[in-house]
């Protein structure tokens, strides 16, 4: 299980999109693999759906990940590997 601090300055949703965005750049979530499934984060964060959605939410404005309706959330991209806008 995945320790969020929840008394801490940073949003719990922002600590695991930190999360998620370490792991795709680690390789460990590599592109065109899904990310784990809002269940499956559910349980390993302990936190509810609607802050793991806002936690997608910034990886895909971020341009990291996409949703693929029916199907879960990819990856498509690697941190760093974007333009500089």
């Amino acid at each position: 299980m995945s320790s969020i601090d929840r008394q801490g300055p940073v949003p719990p949703y922002q600590q695991i999109a930190r999360k998620l965005r370490e792991r795709i750049a680690a390789g460990d979530i590599p592109v065109g693999r899904r990310i784990p499934l809002l269940v499956e984060m559910e349980q390993e964060y302990e936190v509810a759906r609607d802050t793991l959605r806002k936690a997608v939410q910034v990886l895909r404005e971020e341009g990291l990940v996409e949703t693929v309706q029916g199907m879960g959330v990819y990856v498509i991209a690697v941190p760093g590997d974007q333009p500089d806008e």
